[in-house]
Order: structure tokens, then C-alpha cells, then sequence
């Protein structure tokens, strides 16, 4: 914002809170000064949005850092969203690179351009091959490094059977047993005498019950 702005825009906000606006002409130019310091990267046009955002929920007189707070959290969240997109200048030109780059920043920041954001596959051709990559993945790692895996991760493996044979998934849901209340994924376990919980080498009946039941509605 121009210092020159700053008056103008005391003079919007005074009209909706007078206490806002200083008596004193040499209190009117420190004021202005300190202003102009603080909003100096604000547009004129965001600050008395931000004005009118302020009064909308507050009775307390608007102090210039509740605006540059404000705005600060807009550039924020323009500059998450957007992806910086390949600058359409010669990428060997280093300095052009640069310039142009910086150039889109500043546009995105200041609201002249809007975020160049992601957007996630969802059809055509594009999504098919996606999904493809996606089961040849798996959930977590590929096939043939969960395979190699499979010898230390026995209580895994026989999970994965167990769904690919299509009986219950017991630790896909929790626990209703009072004493164990695994948590979904959790293996089943019972209290000991020191305190401590013994892990159960399977599942407590009532689980797989339930996980049946669940997987019959679901079916």
C-alpha cells in the first residue's frame, strides 16, 4: 500500500469506528507513518476488506496488525496451493528462469493471478493407467518386496490370506471383548498378573463374529 493511501484509509474506517481516527495533526501523521510501515506490502483494497471483516464480528477498534494479519494468511494459503509451474521461458536461461519464476510468485501472492493447483486424475486414460501402477504397488510396497518380506511379517501374511480367501478380517474392526478393546489393526490381547498385556495368538471369537457380521452387510 502507498503511504499516501493510508489517510484514506483511516478516513473509510473511521466511519464505522471514530476512535479509530486521531484528533491531533501531528498524532494524525505519526499515525499515518506507523500505518504505512506496517501495510506497506497490504493492497489498498485488501485492507478495507479486512476492515469490513473485522467490524462484521468485533466492537474492538481494528489495529493495523489485525490486517497485515490477515493478509499474511491469505498469501499463505495462495502460496500452498500453488505448484510453480515451468515458467514459459528458455529453462537454459538461467536468469530469465529466475525472473519469470519470481514473477508468478509475486502475481500469485498479490491476487493478480490465481494458484496454478494440482488436479488429481479421476478418468480417461490417464486415471486407468494410475490405477494400474496402483495395484501393481499394492497398499503399501510392492509385490515382490512383500513377498521377499513375508518370512518376518508371519502375523501380516496370515492377515492378507485371510482377506484373499474372503473370510472375516477380525482386526479390521475393533474388539468387543471388555478386557481386550484392541483397536482396529490391533491384534487381541488379555491382562496379566504383572500388569502387563500377553498378545493372543488369534483373535477373540466375538471379533470375528463381528467382522463376519460386518462383512455380510457390506456383501
Amino acid at each position: 500500500m502507498e503511504t499516501e493511501q493510508i489517510p484514506q484509509l483511516i478516513a473509510e474506517i473511521a466511519l464505522a469506528d471514530p476512535r479509530v481516527k486521531r484528533d491531533d495533526r501531528t498524532e494524525r501523521r505519526a499515525q499515518a507513518l506507523m500505518w504505512a510501515g506496517i501495510l506497506a506490502d497490504v493492497p489498498y483494497d485488501f485492507a478495507v476488506t479486512a476492515a469490513h471483516r473485522h467490524y462484521a464480528k468485533s466492537t474492538w477498534p481494528i489495529l493495523p496488525a489485525d490486517i497485515a494479519t490477515q493478509w499474511a494468511a491469505t498469501v499463505r494459503d495462495r502460496m500452498a496451493r500453488d505448484v510453480d509451474p515451468a515458467p514459459p521461458v528458455d529453462p537454459d536461461d538461467a536468469t530469465a528462469y529466475r525472473h519469470a519464476l519470481a514473477a508468478h510468485r509475486r502475481a500469485v501472492a498479490t491476487g493478480q493471478q490465481a494458484p496454478v493447483e494440482h488436479h488429481a486424475l479421476t478418468t480417461g486414460p490417464a486415471a486407468a493407467e494410475v490405477e494400474r501402477r496402483m495395484a501393481a504397488l499394492g497398499s503399501y510396497m510392492p509385490p515382490t518386496v512383500r513377498d521377499a518380506l513375508a518370512p518376518y511379517r508371519p502375523a501380516a501374511e496370515a492377515r492378507i490370506a485371510v482377506i484373499r480367501e474372503g473370510r472375516p478380517d477380525a482386526l479390521g474392526v475393533d474388539c468387543p471383548v471388555e478386557t481386550c478393546r484392541a483397536a482396529t489393526g490391533q491384534p487381541c490381547s488379555r491382562p496379566a498378573r504383572d500388569h502387563r498385556r500377553h498378545r493372543l495368538a488369534a483373535p477373540h471369537p466375538s471379533r470375528t463374529d463381528r467382522a463376519a457380521q460386518q462383512q455380510g452387510r457390506a456383501a
